[in-house]
């Protein structure tokens, strides 16, 4: 999912990063390295923390609103504390950045995601990979339960699941 991810990045990166004079030309391969882990990261830690149906609710959303939600709001502000840390932007122009790049990067994703005749997202590969491939955690059984598909197998409730995933990552 990472490479699929900073793929879309760079997609997206014209007029943030690439020409964006904050960044240097010799650096916009590890601007978009760094905008692309700390997008990845911070959903990673979002699962990891329990937030797995914000995630869900994103991708079911289909896009409407990614970067107003909550996590796109987090996934937004990552990016500029690591544009911030790494390249000795100032919020300001980090902010711009992040905010002409993340909710273009997340829409399409979750566009991509929806979109059945395109696989280089799939909602259960994007979970599996935020997950870290672990054994335990029914996948199926989390997207029906917020899709409206049935209970999650072992759970009665989202929140069980939700712990079973936090469990995963030792939190």
């Amino acid at each position: 999912m990472l490479e699929s991810l900073m793929n879309l990045v760079k997609e997206h990166a014209g007029e943030a990063i690439v020409n964006n004079p904050a960044i240097p030309n010799e650096k916009n391969d590890e601007a978009i390295a760094t905008a692309s882990h700390s997008i990845f990261d911070t959903l990673k830690n979002a699962v990891a923390g329990g937030n797995a149906g914000d995630l869900v609710s994103m991708f079911k959303g289909g896009g409407n609103g990614v970067a107003n939600s909550n996590l796109g709001q987090q996934v937004q502000s990552g990016v500029v504390d690591q544009l911030m840390q790494k390249f000795g932007l100032d919020q300001g122009q980090a902010g711009n950045i992040a905010g002409s790049l993340v909710p273009n990067v997340l829409q399409q994703m979750v566009h991509k995601t929806n979109d059945p005749n395109d696989s280089s997202f799939d909602i259960k590969g994007v979970l599996g990979s935020l997950t870290g491939g672990q054994g335990g955690l029914d996948l199926q059984g989390l997207l029906g339960k917020f899709t409206g598909g049935g209970e999650a197998t072992g759970s009665g409730d989202a929140g069980g699941l939700l712990g079973k995933i936090k469990g995963i990552f030792g939190k």
